[in-house]
């Protein structure tokens, strides 16, 4: 199993980074894929093409309410009942499945509850090949994950300074959250034509190894402005392309690893 999680602050295109991802392991075949939408917005369906699904967070209330109600706990384990639930809850496509997480954990103390949860969830996923997780910039549901191993840390940020440095301060951020990553990359999105020199230099000095540059790409504004699934691209497209050379190189670090 190889585990790929992308992170970066709000607009760098993150999640069309994910979705380009998975198009990339669909269409080469490389094996069974579950996506992880982990971002609390949950859109990664839609560029998946998958109608919105029920989320891990909404399955949690509800069976805290049932705990605290009565309701849950006669006649079925709670592990058995969070298991049935979560793999309903996974939305199943021709060539990816997802599972949305939803809200993040909420007030009042369920320790054992959510550990039990995580179990479940981590569960699932080592029955695929590959798992791609988008996250938000907190990385909130890899620090609460039983296994916290990831093979690649895929961190994408916009052509800018500033954001090369705020994906730095991701990177350093897996460190604080004790999370377990094999290599740490660095995508730079929408980008038009060269890096320019102080740009260059400070993708250079974060020491954090390029993957690539993906460039600006019309076709991907035209597939978002109608709702059109990113996995429908074709192959030929300038985003299409430069995904399937970063993905082939992050595939070699997690082999290597």
């Amino acid at each position: 199993m190889v585990t790929i999680a992308l992170a970066g602050k709000g607009g760098t295109g993150k999640t069309t980074v994910a979705a380009l991802t998975i198009r990339h392991l669909m269409r080469r075949r490389l094996g069974t894929v579950l996506a992880i939408d982990a971002d609390p917005a949950t859109n990664l369906n839609l560029v998946l093409g998958l109608p919105s699904p029920l989320t891990v967070g909404d399955i949690r209330e509800d069976m805290i309410a049932g705990i605290q109600n009565g309701s849950v706990g006669t006649g079925i384990t709670r592990h058995d009942f969070l298991h049935t639930q979560i793999h309903k809850a996974v939305e199943e496509g021709d060539a990816v499945d997802l599972l949305a997480m939803g809200r993040p954990e909420g007030q009042g103390c369920y320790c054992a509850f959510n550990h039990l949860l995580r179990q479940v969830v981590d569960g699932l996923g080592k029955t695929y090949d590959f798992i791609v997780i988008d996250n938000e910039a907190g990385m909130e549901h890899l620090s609460r994950r039983t296994t916290r191993d990831v093979d690649v840390l895929l961190v994408v940020t916009d052509p800018t300074v500033r954001g090369v440095k705020t994906a730095e301060s991701i990177v350093k951020l897996t460190d604080e959250l004790q999370i377990n990553v094999g290599k740490s990359m660095l995508v730079v999105n929408r980008v038009n034509g060269e890096l320019p020199p102080a740009l260059q230099k400070a993708v250079d000095e974060i020491g954090v190894e390029l993957a690539g540059v993906i460039p600006a790409d019309e076709s991907i504004g035209e597939y978002d402005g109608v709702g059109t699934p990113l996995v429908s691209l074709p192959p030929e497209s300038p985003s299409m392309k430069a995904i399937d050379s970063i993905v082939e190189k992050m595939l070699r670090v997690a082999v290597v690893g």
